[in-house]
């Protein structure tokens, strides 16, 4: 799947939250609030978070969490936290997630605070990012070496698409990696999980003094916000999900509504394109959808060598077509330019959006644990069967709801049907009875997280409040869309709930 919100890194390069001036000099400490928790709890949330100076103008500090939350006595883990002052008078704290799973909210906000959240936002709300566990500077997952992630993330198997022999190398590599994943991260792998990162979540809201959390979740982090609110319906404050999941959805159908979204999409791509002036593609749109479609299916059977050696198959191209579809402003004018590139034979300007999106730098390193991350929740986060004659049949049905995304979205299952941690959970609404107002905010073409998501989750959660954007690209806050703004900060700020659906665009 493809679930993390990317858009910003068009246009951003990650660096490290560096500790400014003397480590041992805290700036501020955190004062817990009295939290009624079960005797074994309350030495993590009885812990005061001692904050240091870091990116000049930053705060940083790191809280322990209980390794299981069902056995707090069995060991902790770490949880990276980085936030900005409100810049005016605050009225709380508000954490973001950026999605995923797998995506720093440490980054997120180092980074790129600006593109989180929006100047009303930061005067009124320390503005706090985290990595949830398993991800970044918290306690990480950690699978392979760079060069081995190479060869499971861009690799192409010899047999073709869909047959036994195919079947059996997927799966060889998948239990490789899931083998490397328990050897190099040890027993905190069995505890990656979203309903883990929940009580992590609320364990963050009480040491940062908040009697109830307000959060602003993009793409993943609405299913992680969803998830928090029916745990603790009582203690969700302002929550703001945006990009929203279906909680309610299996592996299946997750594929085959993305694979639609993405399709989707690349149609409104090819609109916007055909008739320009450097567009490669002639024609109508259905017509340019099928060359792409024979250009899949050719690297699909030839692959095109790239100049550092590696070889640009179906899956490293669809990646490199999903990337810009995040961003249409930025990344349409790209899309077309390295889709020219491949029909001309080159690899380069593919590879370099594979890469961007798998957090690969140009010197073979990879920039964080986002890919291994993603795999550990969403291993840990459905159920999986990799029964051949399902799997062959959903392929079909894949490929004939998305004739150019949908082929190569099946045999999904192979990735997590073999993890050292296989009872994954069963999907299920989430309900979130007794919550405040809850905003889900839904992208009407959105290409990861299609509109039917929110307008889902908005139903199943008993104060769940839709709005919806009319447009394109992934996630709407902070995007351009003066409407989305007002009614997210009026939420946020005043708590003020629309009393019906503004229908922004």
């Amino acid at each position: 799947m493809a679930l993390i919100a990317l858009g910003a890194t068009l246009a951003l390069t990650l660096s490290g939250c560096v500790t400014a001036f003397f480590p041992e000099q805290p700036v501020a400490t955190s004062v817990p609030t009295k939290e009624n928790v079960a005797a074994n709890l309350r030495p993590f949330y009885e812990q005061q978070l001692v904050w240091e100076k870091c990116n000049d103008d930053l705060q940083c500090t790191t809280a322990a969490a209980p390794m299981d939350w069902e056995n707090p006595e069995d060991g902790e883990i770490e949880l990276a936290l980085v936030r900005q002052p409100a810049t005016g008078t605050a009225i709380g704290s508000l954490l973001l997630n950026p999605g995923g799973p797998g995506g720093s909210g440490f980054d997120f906000v180092a980074d790129s605070v600006d593109f989180a959240t929006d100047e009303r936002l930061q005067a009124s709300y320390d503005v706090v990012g985290f990595d949830p566990r398993g991800v970044g500077r918290s306690t990480p997952v950690s699978c392979l070496e760079p060069e081995e992630m190479d060869e499971y993330l861009y690799g192409i198997a010899e047999a073709e698409r869909g047959s036994d022999a195919w079947l059996a190398e997927v799966a060889a590599s998948a239990q490789e990696f899931g083998d490397a994943c328990a050897a190099n991260t040890g027993d905190p792998l069995e505890f990656v999980t979203t309903v883990n990162a929940a009580r992590d979540l609320d364990l963050l809201r009480a040491l940062l003094g908040d009697e109830k959390l307000n959060y602003l979740g993009y793409s993943y982090g609405t299913f992680l916000g969803a998830t928090y609110a029916e745990l603790y319906p009582d203690k969700a404050g302002r929550l703001v999900l945006d990009g929203a999941i279906d909680p309610s959805s299996g592996i299946y159908e997750v594929n085959e509504t993305q694979a639609k979204g993405f399709e989707s999409a690349l149609a409104a791509y090819l609109d916007n394109c055909i008739g320009s002036r450097d567009c490669p593609f002639s024609g109508t749109t259905e017509e340019a959808l099928s060359v792409i479609g024979a250009l899949m299916a050719s690297v699909d059977q030839t692959p095109i060598r790239n100049t550092d050696g590696r070889m640009l198959g179906s899956n490293s191209l669809l990646t490199a077509i999903i990337y810009p579809l995040y961003s249409p402003e930025q990344g349409w004018p790209l899309l077309s330019e390295m889709l020219a590139s491949v029909m001309n034979g080159s690899a380069e300007y593919a590879f370099s959006f594979a890469d961007a999106y798998n957090g690969r730098n140009e010197d073979g390193s990879y920039a964080d644990n986002s890919s291994e991350a993603f795999s550990a929740y969403n291993c840990r986060d459905y159920t999986y069967d990799a029964d051949p004659a399902r799997m062959a049949a959903e392929a079909a049905q894949l490929a004939e709801a998305a004739p150019v995304i949908g082929p190569y979205f099946g045999y999904g299952d192979i990735g997590c049907a073999n993890w050292p941690y296989p009872d994954g959970a069963e999907r299920k609404e989430i309900t979130a009875e007794g919550a405040a107002p809850i905003l889900v905010i839904g992208t009407t073409n959105d290409p990861a997280t299609p509109y039917e998501w929110a307008e889902s989750l908005a139903a199943q959660l008993e104060s769940g409040v839709l709005v919806s954007y009319e447009g394109e690209g992934h996630t709407a806050y902070n995007k351009g869309s003066d409407c989305i703004n007002s009614v997210v900060d009026d939420f946020l700020i005043d708590g003020i709930v629309p009393s019906s659906d503004p229908k922004c665009s």
